[in-house]
């Protein structure tokens, strides 16, 4: 039998590809988090003339901890056992983790104007590329110490900044919008599949393969090279310029979509009409709250099991996986639901993406507390913390398309505003912990974790209050007019704005043809 690449869905094969990638780049990303617990000292005090771990407020240490056989961060054991370890405090290891982030967040703005003019395909792939030269030269540059690798992580951060808006520029060409989140949600799903690998596989590595934590490193750059092929091979910008694409699915594509190709008489992007529309900014509030607890997990809470509840390297991987595998399965979940009320206009677009940001910021937070408050329970712990990252895949097919939205045309340079800004919580997050954790007690941590449900709840509110899941005239007032038009002929009201907008269109020469 023949293959024959037409019989397949592009538009899903632009998708898997794209959470692939996606999933490289937090591999890359994350998987510093728990390797750093093998890479630094533990905490010791001289006590007696004999080095012994800060005493914890609640929870013993193992036994077999008490004797060094344990590979938990936090043993009692002389401290000859970790002399080929970095020593590095909690404040050294809070800004090289947030590092990467400075980096980040200046690339958001670029990719996504060179996504908008040149497309997705080379912005993303060389982004991520980039991302993976460096991580590959990650320990010879740690050994030369917390500085230089502080350095390296913040050009990686400029590396993977594209990511976003160049995905957003994809899925403007490919999803159609009875489809836009599910393959959204699993384009995206790839950060929850990057966080299980970069937490498991770590672990695993660490503990198994001789050699030690440098392999990590090498394991996910090499993997992200192999990708960086496939993408090149297998992914297009839009559908008109695919060669493998049936016509049918061509066909399909510029009827739901209105077009095959991205815009080439694009207009200069509305700067002011961005700036000043209240649903931006409410998106742009959400997804800092989202992102400082989504940053707060990423980077500690591999810490958080091996300095508190005492997890060895092996336990640390496999059940810090545990609540991204959850957050993943809800993601899916939710983005079906979210389509089918949607498609049945059971609710609005609107009330979708309000109702779940609500449900995925408020819960996380709400999950973390309990953690902190269960004592020395690990199940119970873990149970809580995976709860809480399970309702965190609600973000998903809500603040994390709503930019798509918002405004098609613009939704990449959107995408790198909303990312980027809400970047900051990734630069601040380390940081803070590192700063309120100097004897990684379960005290001080509860403090971390308070401030992130405070600071997710409260940008859930104002989300509620002016977010928007409906198309911004300010995009294309065209496209703004025919979809009014279609609302009005199935007996839905109009956009109040909109006589007053098509007005001034006719006064300044634009009128838009019927």
């Amino acid at each position: 039998m023949k293959f024959n690449s037409r019989h397949i869905s592009q538009r899903w094969v632009m998708a898997v590809m794209g959470m692939m990638g996606v999933t490289m780049a937090y591999v890359m990303r994350a998987c510093l988090g728990i390797t750093l617990t093998q890479m630094v000292r533990p905490v010791v005090v001289v006590v007696d003339g004999g080095a012994r771990s800060v005493r914890h407020d609640y929870c013993p240490m193992p036994q077999s901890s008490s004797h060094g056989h344990s590979k938990s961060n936090r043993t009692v054991v002389v401290e000859d056992v970790f002399k080929n370890r970095f020593d590095w405090d909690e404040k050294t290891q809070g800004e090289i983790l947030s590092s990467f982030y400075y980096g980040y967040i200046l690339t958001h703005l670029p990719g996504g104007v060179l996504s908008q003019r040149f497309g997705g395909k080379y912005t993303m792939g060389l982004g991520i590329l980039s991302t993976a030269i460096f991580t590959l030269m990650t320990p010879y540059v740690a050994y030369m110490g917390s500085r230089p690798l502080t350095i390296l992580r913040f050009v990686e951060g400029l590396g993977e900044g594209t990511t976003f808006p160049a995905l957003c520029t994809l899925l403007a060409q490919w999803a159609p919008p009875e489809e836009k989140g599910k393959l959204s949600t699993l384009v995206f799903a790839g950060v929850q599949i990057g966080n299980i690998f970069s937490n498991f596989l770590s672990g695993f590595i660490i503990q198994y393969i001789p050699g030690g934590w440098p392999n990590v490193f090498y394991f996910f750059g090499i993997t992200s090279l192999i990708w960086f092929v496939l993408w090149c091979i297998f992914v297009y910008n839009d559908p008109n310029s695919h060669p493998f694409i049936s016509d049918m699915e061509r066909d399909y594509l510029k009827q739901s979509i209105g077009s095959l190709e991205r815009k080439k008489d694009l207009a200069p992007t509305p700067w002011k009409s961005i700036l000043t529309s209240w649903p931006v900014w409410a998106l742009i509030i959400v997804e800092a709250g989202h992102d400082w607890g989504g940053f707060t997990i990423i980077s500690d809470l591999p810490k958080y099991m091996s300095d508190v509840l005492h997890f060895s390297i092996t336990e640390n991987g496999l059940l810090s996986s545990i609540p991204y595998i959850a957050q993943w399965v809800t993601s899916i979940l939710a983005s079906i639901l979210a389509d089918r009320l949607i498609s049945k206009r059971i609710m609005s677009v609107t009330a979708v993406r309000k109702v779940y940001a609500i449900i995925g910021t408020v819960g996380p937070g709400m999950g973390v507390m309990c953690a902190s408050f269960v004592g020395c329970d690990k199940m119970i712990a873990t149970l809580c913390f995976t709860l809480g990252m399970a309702l965190m895949g609600f973000c998903y097919p809500s603040i994390r398309i709503n930019s798509l939205d918002l405004s098609p045309n613009y939704a990449p340079t959107i995408m790198a505003l909303v990312n980027g800004i809400g970047c900051l919580s990734g630069m601040a997050t380390p940081y803070v912990a590192g700063i309120l954790t100097p004897n990684r007690t379960v005290l001080e941590w509860r403090l971390v974790f308070w401030i992130m449900m405070i600071v997710m709840t409260a940008s859930s509110v104002v989300y509620g209050l002016f977010g928007s899941g409906e198309l911004q005239p300010w995009d294309d007032l065209e496209q703004y007019y025919l979809k009014e038009k279609e609302k009005a002929k199935r007996g839905l009201p109009m956009d109040e704005r909109l006589s007053i907008i098509y007005s001034k269109s006719i006064e300044d020469g634009k009128l838009i043809n019927n």
